[in-house]
């Protein structure tokens, strides 16, 4: 994951254009008075990150885990048949 740096006045000035600079994978820091101040990034990597501390997605990926280490899971052919 890459990161671009603007200042906020050149943001106010651009916006359409910064938005356009950056990609899925990049954030863009916002600074103001030299100091970095906030970042935009894509909202797919907003709601990944959001549901990374998520504490129910959490116990969810460990459970799962669990899971594993029993043995408790099923084959593709169990779960989609003959596609």
């Amino acid at each position: 994951m890459g990161t671009k740096t603007i200042s906020a006045s050149k943001l106010r000035n651009n916006l359409a254009d910064a938005l356009d600079s950056i990609s899925d994978d990049e954030v863009l820091i916002v600074t103001r008075r030299g100091k970095k101040e906030r970042a935009i990034v894509d909202l797919d990597k907003l709601e990944d990150l959001l549901a990374a501390s998520d504490p129910k997605y959490l116990e969810s990926i460990a459970e799962a885990r669990e899971q594993i280490k029993k043995g408790e899971v099923y084959s593709f052919e169990e779960v989609f048949g003959n596609l």
